[in-house]
Formats: C-alpha cells, structure tokens, sequence
C-alpha cells in the first residue's frame, strides 16, 4: 500500500523559496531613492554616441610671421626702386616757381629725344641752360603776331619755346637744333626764370639732372 501526502503542489517555474525581506507596501520615500538611483547610474554611464570635440586654435608660428613681414616690405622696395629708376623721383622738392619738370628729376632711363619741359608759375618767363649751354628762347606769341595769312601755319624753330598763356618752356632735340640728342649718361639741366615784369635782373634758378640710358 502507497501512502499519498495531500497538499498543494509547487507553482510552475517557482523554486519554492519566497524572500521574506520585500516590502509589499513600498513607501513613497523608498520609491523615490529607487528613482534617484536610475537616474545616477544613466547619467554615469558612457555614451555611445559621444558628441564632437572641437579642435583647438591652431597657434600662430612668430618666426614665420616675421618672415613673411621682411618678405612683404622687400618686395614693396624693390617695386618703388624700379619706378624711380624708371621714372625718377617726382616728389624732389621744387621751388615755388617751378611747377614742374620733364624728365623728372634723377630719371634713371630717359629717352635719347626726350624734350625738356619746365612749367613755371603764371607770370613767369625764363630760359634753359642743358649741359652748361643756354639755348635760344623764342616767345610763341611773337611767332604767332608775325602771321600775314589767316590760315598760315607757325614754323617753330629747333630752339627753347616759350608759351606765355601756360607760362611752359619746351626743348625738343632735332637734326637743326643745337642739341640734337642726348647721349648716354648723366644731363644737367638749369631752368634760370623771373618775373615777366620785373625783368632778368630778379631771376632766380633750379637746376637737376637725369641719366640716359
């Protein structure tokens, strides 16, 4: 004979054994540390999708910058030392009378024909001395005054020309004239002016040179 022990069986997938330390009614103090504590751990926790660095300014080599500065300045001499050596130097101190001046002053590369061209201020006459000559001036009013035909042309001479109503004087080299080229090398050139009202006896003078090439 078999002996049968009555009682409940054991719940499927239970091992039997019930903690005896779960609070079945939880305090709300209790639940919110529980929270608290999810909360740190999710926020302690690495990311998997971590945000970009930004990379850090890129600090700026001094040696190189100086280096670049010499590099600049340089270049903007050698830019100015061409046009000078070109041109001349157009900002020599002129006198108050002289208003301007062809070839400008210590023109490095002028041409063999180039004319000499002097402006003087208004009411102001003069003459021009190259290489230690003084060539013939002639007033380009009187020239104009010796005209018979309405439609004759002027001849101007190969000498200095005057121009009262600018107040200029103008040398141009030729064949005929007393100069009738600039050889290579350094031209002297003395524009000697005064007042026309007042005559020669208050003329005054500038003198400066330009090299042909």
């Amino acid at each position: 004979m078999f002996a049968l022990r009555l009682g409940s069986p054991p719940t499927a997938g239970h091992d039997g054994v019930v903690a005896d330390d779960i609070d079945p009614n939880p305090s709300p103090e209790s639940a919110e540390h529980a929270t608290a504590t999810v909360a740190d751990d999710a926020s302690t926790a690495p990311s998997s999708n971590p945000a970009p660095t930004t990379g850090g300014r890129r600090r700026i080599d001094r040696g190189l910058l100086i280096v670049s500065a010499v590099i600049a300045l340089g270049l903007v001499f050698v830019a100015r030392g061409l046009l000078i050596g070109v041109t001349g130097d157009d900002r020599v101190d002129l006198p108050a009378t002289v208003e301007s001046v062809v070839p400008v002053p210590d023109a490095e590369q002028a041409l063999a024909q180039t004319n000499v061209f002097v402006d003087l201020a208004p009411g102001y006459t003069g003459v021009l001395i190259i290489d230690g000559v003084e060539l013939e001036t002639v007033d380009l009013s009187s020239l104009q005054d010796s005209l018979t035909d309405p439609g004759e042309q002027i001849s101007v001479p190969p000498v200095t020309v005057f121009e009262p109503g600018n107040s200029t004087l103008t040398f141009t080299p030729s064949a005929a004239a007393e100069i009738e080229r600039f050889e290579s090398g350094i031209h002297r050139v003395t524009v000697v002016h005064w007042p026309i009202a007042e005559g020669r006896e208050r003329a005054r003078s500038f003198t400066w040179q330009f090299n042909v090439v």
